[in-house]
């Protein structure tokens, strides 16, 4: 699903609601079999990952389009939402890096769309293999 929406993403500025549907029927199936998160963490988890980005959008006026918002409540029913808001830190720390890199270049212009779905997925690959890490050395950093 990530790699499809980065390249859809990318090309078109577009992440396909056919994509996302198709694969959260998926994961929902995949919860029902398999019980890998609690349902209250995957419920909680859709609901952030919509409600956060989607407040976000409706603030900035269009800063962050619909696609992503609905990614991020896909991703936030498959990792919960404590999974989900470091995704969605990471995604927007690493967004802005390479943005402001982008315009220093040349090649983002301010106030253009800029494809924020393949940080996203970034952020979701990172957080699989290093989410737990990275929490515990951030709560080690606050005591």
């Amino acid at each position: 699903m990530l790699i499809i929406i980065t390249i859809t993403d990318i090309h078109y500025m577009i992440i396909p609601n056919k994509i996302l549907l198709f694969f959260f029927s998926l994961f929902v199936l995949q919860s029902f079999f398999l019980n890998i998160l609690p349902w209250e963490q995957q419920l909680i988890g859709l609901a952030v990952g919509f409600l956060l980005p989607f407040l976000i959008a409706v603030v900035s006026k269009g800063g962050m389009g619909g696609g992503d918002v609905k990614l991020l409540a896909v991703i936030g029913f498959v990792v919960g939402w404590q999974q989900l808001l470091l995704i969605f830190f990471l995604s927007s720390l690493i967004g802005t890096i390479v943005a402001l890199l982008g315009m220093k270049l040349g090649k983002v212009q301010k106030g253009k769309p800029f494809p924020f779905g393949p940080f996203i997925a970034i952020s979701a690959v990172i957080t699989l293999f290093f989410g737990e890490n990275l929490l515990n050395w951030y709560i080690t950093l606050l005591t």
